[in-house]
This record gives structure tokens, sequence and C-alpha cells, in this order.
């Protein structure tokens, strides 16, 4: 049997609605704060090297990395550009992560993603697609 003590210790841990909302607040922030920075850093810019591409000033930047300021999308997507990157968004449950990927390696892996998808869809059809040279021709795999 559960004492009063022991029901009033329980109580005290279950953390309230609003604290649990607040927290995830800042466990949000605090994901991109760390995103930014490293996305900036990595490369070796400065605060200010961002912000005059996006139309900021260098206190805002600062601002984002250090978790004191939660931009809006249309900054976010600035940013982003800024730091010639594509932002990833998850907030799936209890999940919270945001990772920049540089533009340039995004847009390789979206060609080789498509041309691996075109090859499948070829191959499915009980054909390969052609290729220069024409060894595929020679083999018989395209008509």
């Amino acid at each position: 049997m559960e004492t009063l003590r022991e029901r009033k210790l329980a109580e005290a841990a279950a953390e309230p609605a609003e604290v649990a909302e607040v927290r995830r607040g800042i466990r949000l922030s605090m994901a991109l704060a760390e995103a930014v920075y490293t996305r900036r850093a990595d490369p070796g810019l400065t605060q200010s090297e961002p912000a005059g591409r996006a139309g900021l000033n260098q206190a805002k930047v600062s601002r984002i990395e250090n978790s004191d300021s939660v931009p809006t999308l249309p900054l976010l997507s600035r940013l982003a550009d800024a730091l010639d990157a594509i932002l990833h968004i998850d907030l799936g449950g209890e999940r919270v992560a945001f990772h920049f990927t540089p533009r340039a390696a995004e847009e390789q892996a979206r060609d080789e993603k498509g041309s691996a998808e075109e090859w499948r869809q070829a191959t499915s059809r009980g054909r390969a697609p052609a290729r220069s040279g024409g060894a595929g021709r020679r083999a018989g795999m395209v008509p």
C-alpha cells in the first residue's frame, strides 16, 4: 500500500503540461541553435558572413546561435540560403532534430537518386537505359 508521502512524491514528479510544453520549446530552440552554429562554424564562417547574405545583422545570428531568439520560417529560409544549405527539420514525437545539408551535396544526392530511379524503372520493364558508347545496344539490352 502506498503511503501519503510516496503519493505526494509521485504527484510532485508529474510535470504539468504547461511546464512540459515550455521544456519542449527550449529543446527545439537549442537544437536549432546547435544546427545553425555547426553549419556556420564548420567551414569557418564568422557570424557576420551569413548575416550579411541573409540581410540580418551579426547580433541576430548570435541570438539564434545562443538560443535567445527563435527565427520565423521565412528567416530560416534566408539563413539556409546564406549558409548555402538545405535545412531538414524533424519534429516527430519526442524527437527534435534540425540538420543543414550543404546544397551541393543535396543536389548530388537528388541527381544520383533520380538516375537510380530511372535505372530501376527501365530494368523493371525488361530493358536497361541506353548508355553512351553503345554497349547496351550490342548486348541486346536496348531495342
